[in-house]
């Protein structure tokens, strides 16, 4: 998980974070996708009440195009509908389209933008929902 986060983010998330993320936060749900041994992308999101929040998702840059973060982006939207999430959201950089597509593609709608969210290059973020019922 550690690599497909260091090749996939310019600021990324510590070892510790993840560990903390993982092991403290009872609100976090994390999955990982293997292909022939090797993590190739991950999911994370909190579910508090009946609302899920994306923390994250990446595919290694060498696994893209190949349609994953879709399968990852709609296995989370199911295990959020199992627990009982009736909405979703995220934020999404402005300049990345290609998640602003997929997202859009899955029902998410564009809600808001947060100034200067992403701290490496003070990028906005578009805040996407979507309704999970």
């Amino acid at each position: 998980m550690w690599n497909v986060e260091q090749a996939s983010f310019s600021k990324p998330w510590s070892k510790e974070a993840f560990v903390s993320e993982m092991t403290t936060n009872r609100f976090a749900q994390y999955y990982v996708l293997e292909i022939e041994g090797d993590i190739v992308g991950y999911a994370g999101m909190w579910i508090i009440l009946d609302e899920a929040h994306v923390t994250n998702i990446a595919i290694h840059p060498h696994a893209r195009g190949q349609k994953l973060g879709e399968l990852m982006m709609r296995h989370l939207m199911a295990i959020a509908k199992m627990f009982g999430a009736k909405s979703m959201t995220l934020e999404v950089r402005v300049s990345n389209q290609i998640a602003q597509n997929l997202y859009r593609k899955l029902g998410f709608k564009e809600e808001g933008l947060r100034k200067n969210y992403y701290a490496d290059t003070m990028e906005d973020a578009i805040i996407m929902w979507v309704n999970l019922e």
